[in-house]
C-alpha cells in the first residue's frame, strides 16, 4: 500500500491536474494566463501605495468598465453598475442585480491600507545641519526593516485656504528619495546586544530629507526644506497640521526568481486581494444577483473610523439598495454572504519552527480559505460555520478553482485579524479567503503568481454562482 500523501503532495497533484486540463493549451496556456494577469497587478501595485491611491485606481478601473458614481440617496436601478467613493479612502463597487434582493448580496471585502510610516503633525526639524521628518509608524511593522532603505513620500496636504495638494516624491527616476539612517557595525556593539524589537525605537524612525542651508539664518536647513516645499506645492509649515503624508518603500513591483514565478513588492497585504476582487466584479457578465466589492481602510489598526470596516456605511448602502430595489432589510442581510479577502502567512521553510505545516498555506498551491483567524484561543475572529465553508468549497471544486486551507502559524505563536468579524457582526455569513504571502508586513513582500490568479478565479466564481 502506498504511503499516505502529505497535504503538499495532494495540493501539487491537484494544481498540476487543473493546469493540464483547464486550458486549451494545457499547462502552457495556464502559465500564459497567470503571467498576463500578474502584469496588470504589478501596475496596480505600483500606482496604489496608499489607500487614497488605491481608491483612485479602483475608480479609474470601474469607470473604464462602465460603472458610474453613486452617492447615498441617489436612485439605483436593477442592472445598474455603480461605485461609491467614501472620502477618497474607501470604495464600494457594486452591480444592482435583476434578481430579488432578498436572495442576498455577494460581497468581496478587502482592505487597501498597508503598514507604513506616517508623518507627525509637527514633523519637520533640524539637527546638526541636517533636516528630518518625524514619523509615527502605522500598523504592525518590524522597525529594523525600515532602516537604510529608499523611501518615497506620498499623501495629501489640505492647505489653510482649503485647497488639497497631492504629494508624491521619490517614485520617478529623477526624484530624490529619503532614508532612515543606522549605525555602522564598528560602533554598533551596544546596539547589537539589544533584541530586534528594542534595537530601534519609534521616535528614532526619523526621515533624513536634506542638508543644504538657506542663507545664514537660524535653522537654515529646515528653512530651505520649507522653501523647496513651498515653491513646488505652495505649502507652509502650518499646513503639516492638516496633512496625511506617509513614507513608503521607493521600490517597484518586480518579478522574483529565475522562473519569474513570484512577485516582490510593497503592499501585497492586502492589495493582492483587493485587485482580484476588483477585476472579478468588473469582468462579471453572468450574475443576476447583486454583487459588491468593498475596499476598506484602517484594517491594519483595527478597522476603526469613517473609512474602516467598522463604519456603518456598508449597512447604510444595503438599506439604500432595499429602498430602491425592494426587499426586507433584515432578510437581505441574513441571506447575504461574504468572502473576506485577506492574505495568510505562506509557509516559509527558512522558519519552520513557527508553522504547523499541515495547517499552513503553501506557496503556489492556490488561494487560501481560513475558517477562522484570530489569536491563540480564537480571539478576535468570526469562525465561519461548517455549512458556509462547505458551500464555498463545493463552489470552488465545481468550478475548477485551486484552493487550500490554513491558519496563521502555530496556535500559541500565531495570530492576526481581518475584517471578517465586522461583516459577520451584521448577520452576514463570512469566511476569509486570500493569497499566501512571504515576509508579510515587510517593506518588500512576496507572493506567487499562481496564487494571485487563483484568487481572481475564486472571487469571479463567487460572484457568478
Amino acid at each position: 500500500m502506498d504511503k499516505e500523501k502529505s497535504k503538499e503532495e495532494l495540493l501539487k497533484e491537484k494544481l498540476f491536474y487543473k493546469k493540464k486540463n483547464g486550458f486549451k493549451d494545457s499547462a502552457e496556456g495556464y502559465r500564459e494566463a497567470v503571467m498576463s494577469y500578474a502584469e496588470g497587478y504589478k501596475k496596480f501595485l505600483d500606482s496604489a501605495k496608499t489607500e487614497r491611491e488605491a481608491v483612485k485606481q479602483g475608480i479609474k478601473m470601474a469607470t473604464e468598465a462602465g460603472f458610474t458614481e453613486y452617492k447615498l440617496g441617489d436612485k439605483i436601478v436593477a442592472g445598474g453598475k455603480y461605485y461609491l467613493n467614501n472620502r477618497d479612502k474607501s470604495l464600494y463597487i457594486f452591480v444592482a442585480g435583476t434578481n430579488s434582493l432578498e436572495n442576498g448580496i455577494k460581497i468581496c471585502a478587502a482592505h487597501i491600507d498597508s503598514p507604513r510610516l506616517d508623518m507627525k503633525q509637527h514633523p519637520l526639524y533640524e539637527s546638526e545641519n541636517m533636516a528630518y521628518l518625524k514619523t509615527h509608524y502605522y500598523g504592525g511593522i518590524r522597525k529594523y526593516q525600515w532602516v537604510t532603505i529608499p523611501l518615497a513620500l506620498h499623501g495629501v496636504v489640505s492647505r489653510a485656504d482649503g485647497e488639497r495638494i497631492e504629494v508624491v516624491i521619490g517614485e520617478d527616476e529623477g526624484d530624490p528619495v529619503f532614508c532612515i539612517t543606522d549605525l555602522l557595525p564598528h560602533l554598533a556593539q551596544e546596539q547589537s546586544q539589544k533584541t530586534l524589537a528594542n534595537a530601534f525605537s519609534g521616535e528614532g524612525l526619523n526621515l533624513l530629507i536634506g542638508s543644504e542651508p538657506y542663507g545664514e539664518l537660524d535653522e537654515a536647513v529646515k528653512l530651505n526644506m520649507l522653501k523647496i516645499l513651498n515653491e513646488k506645492y505652495g505649502i507652509t509649515e502650518s499646513d503639516f497640521i492638516s496633512a496625511e503624508l506617509s513614507a513608503v518603500p521607493a521600490i517597484k513591483a518586480r518579478d522574483l526568481g529565475l522562473d519569474r514565478s513570484f512577485v516582490a513588492g510593497y503592499g501585497h497585504d492586502d492589495r493582492v486581494c483587493a485587485y482580484p476582487a476588483i477585476t472579478a466584479i468588473l469582468e462579471n457578465k453572468d450574475s443576476k444577483d447583486t454583487i459588491m466589492c468593498v475596499l476598506a481602510d484602517k484594517e491594519e489598526i483595527g478597522s476603526e473610523g469613517v473609512s474602516g470596516m467598522q463604519c456603518d456605511l456598508i449597512v447604510d448602502l444595503m438599506e439604500e439598495l432595499c429602498k430602491c430595489l425592494g426587499g426586507n432589510f433584515n432578510v437581505v442581510k441574513a441571506s447575504s454572504s461574504c468572502l473576506s479577502a485577506d492574505v495568510n502567512a505562506g509557509y516559509d521553510p527558512m522558519y519552520p519552527e513557527v508553522f504547523e505545516k499541515r495547517n499552513s498555506s503553501l506557496m503556489n498551491c492556490g488561494v487560501v480559505m481560513s475558517k477562522y483567524t484570530g489569536a491563540r484561543g480564537k480571539s478576535s475572529t468570526s469562525d465561519a460555520s461548517a455549512e458556509y465553508v462547505g458551500k464555498i468549497r463545493r463552489m470552488f471544486d465545481e468550478n475548477g478553482v485551486i484552493w487550500q486551507t490554513a491558519e496563521l502559524g502555530k496556535v500559541d505563536i500565531g495570530g492576526g485579524g481581518t475584517v471578517a468579524m465586522y461583516i459577520a457582526n451584521h448577520n452576514i455569513d463570512t469566511v476569509d479567503l486570500g493569497v499566501p504571502v512571504l515576509s508579510m508586513h515587510a517593506p518588500m513582500e512576496i507572493i506567487a503568481k499562481n496564487d494571485l490568479y487563483e484568487a481572481h478565479k475564486a472571487f469571479s466564481t463567487f460572484c457568478k454562482n
